[in-house]
């Protein structure tokens, strides 16, 4: 296969002063791609700012010979996440792939969580993906192509204790990519989601001396793919770690039909209504482009037939 790039392509990349997002920024770039690193240079905490990590990668990436302009608007707010699309457009006129990899991490069990640390991570991870995506999401759509790419976690597909405010923001991403795929679907806009794991500031506090290999490096190429015009898939889930790169998606059981129930039917028929070993094996539905009303019509078939 010959090598896949990005030239004449402009890229928006939050998060991109440290650890995955400057690689995403340096791969994309290294491919052709015009980069807007956006990075607010804050602490994990999202306190404080610093523009030095976003110039900095800017710097190499002009030393490399590509071209890119750093931006340090917050995602965190409405205002922040139109700056950041807004720079694209005054500089090149265009975006054609939006990474919103930007993040903060506030730890606490959830008894004890503040209702200010839950907003907090909220407004950088899920609002903050809302805020870029907002505004990208119509110019994409009138020029006919867009590539979009949220950023989940294992957080958000099992759960985690201590950061119920990152799993919760990490969740809503499904629900955000999923409908930006639909919506777009007409205008050759995709959207999907990477699930990276890697060795980051944000492993800070852990022992990690037992791990593989995780560098950012290893997840960057999942995601340039994803932000590819080859791209063939749109409203899934990429999941990549130590190496392995893997699909994550919803499945449904078979389940149970019956024209009427009561609690202790429920009760007693649980073990089928959670086998996932049935004979017809598990329902899966893509979200694009319509895998709600998949999910109703498969549904009224079975209470159709009577099971």
């Amino acid at each position: 296969m010959s090598e896949l790039r990005f030239d004449d392509r402009v890229a928006v990349i939050t998060g991109a002063g440290r650890g995955l997002g400057r690689a995403y920024a340096l791969l994309l770039a290294s491919r052709g791609a015009k980069v807007v690193v956006n990075d607010l240079g804050a602490s994990l905490k999202g306190e404080t700012a610093d523009a030095s990590p976003a110039e900095e990668v800017v710097q190499e990436i002009k030393a490399a010979g590509g071209e890119a302009i750093a931006c340090t608007d917050s995602v965190a707010t409405p205002e922040g996440g139109q700056k950041i699309i807004q720079a694209a457009m005054d500089t090149w006129g265009r975006i054609d792939v939006l990474i919103h990899n930007a993040g903060n991490v506030r730890k606490a069990p959830l008894r004890e969580l503040s209702y200010e640390d839950f907003e907090s991570v909220l407004d950088v991870h899920l609002r903050g993906a809302f805020h870029v995506v907002r505004p990208a999401f119509p110019r994409m759509c009138d020029a006919g192509y867009g590539r979009i790419v949220l950023t989940s976690s294992i957080n958000g597909l099992y759960g985690n204790p201590n950061v119920v405010n990152y799993s919760v923001a990490k969740a809503g991403m499904f629900g955000l990519s999923n409908v930006a795929a639909i919506e777009g679907a007409a205008f050759g806009v995709k959207s999907n989601i990477i699930i990276p794991a890697a060795v980051t500031r944000m492993a800070e506090g852990l022992d990690t001396s037992k791990y593989p290999p995780m560098e950012p490096d290893l997840v960057a190429p999942a995601v340039g793919y994803l932000a590819h015009e080859s791209c063939a898939v749109t409203a899934e889930m990429l999941i990549s770690v130590a190496g392995r790169v893997a699909r994550a998606l919803p499945v449904e059981t078979v389940g149970v039909y019956q024209p009427t129930w009561t609690i202790e039917q429920v009760a007693e028929q649980l073990p089928q209504i959670r086998d996932t070993g049935k004979t017809d094996g598990l329902w899966i539905f893509s979200p694009a482009p319509k895998g709600h009303v998949d999910h109703l019509m498969r549904s009224f078939e079975m209470a159709s037939k009577g099971g």
